[in-house]
């Protein structure tokens, strides 16, 4: 996968927006790994007041479990970077929000922080609509952190596009 631009992600969050909006969905976001990335890119865009509920970044597992809450035994047993964590997370926005539609991310963006079985560039995504059930994904991707970043980016923001699409 080429490691997307700014002007790639923007034109994603553009066409998102445009879909989130004629489908009167709000979106809602949890990011772990990527620092608030995707709610700055979607809300780079004019007009995004009318479909964007919020961004909750929730880094520490203190944080995932305040804000968005991730049960202390989810972390304990399967870690920050683990499907479990993603679903509760991306369940956990929706909870906390008045959004319709959210995302969540957790990964280990590097350069350090990696293990054979989650090696660095290891990133999961969910995605959830509210009253539905969450769809979880799990990606390695290659590069630098700033490369693993944006392709995670990109990712989240094509499998928002997806959901409501």
């Amino acid at each position: 996968m080429p490691i997307p631009s700014d002007a790639d992600l923007g034109a994603l969050a553009e066409q998102l927006g445009a879909h989130l909006a004629a489908s009167h969905h709000r979106l809602a976001t949890a990011e772990s790994c990527t620092g608030g990335w995707i709610g700055k890119t979607v809300t780079d865009i004019a007009g995004s007041s009318s479909w964007f509920e919020c961004g909750m970044t929730a880094y520490s597992y203190e944080a995932k479990q305040a804000l968005l809450g991730v049960r202390p035994e989810t972390l304990e047993t399967h870690g920050a970077v683990s499907r479990e964590t993603v679903i509760e997370m991306v369940s956990g926005a929706l909870v906390n929000s008045g959004a319709s539609i959210a995302v969540a991310v957790t990964g280990i963006a590097g350069p350090g922080g990696g293990s054979e079985d989650k090696p660095v560039g290891t990133v999961w995504i969910g995605w959830k609509r509210r009253g539905g059930y969450a769809k979880a994904e799990v990606f390695v991707f290659q590069g630098d952190r700033d490369a693993v970043r944006r392709q995670t980016v990109a990712a989240a923001l094509e499998g928002l596009g997806a959901l409501v699409a």
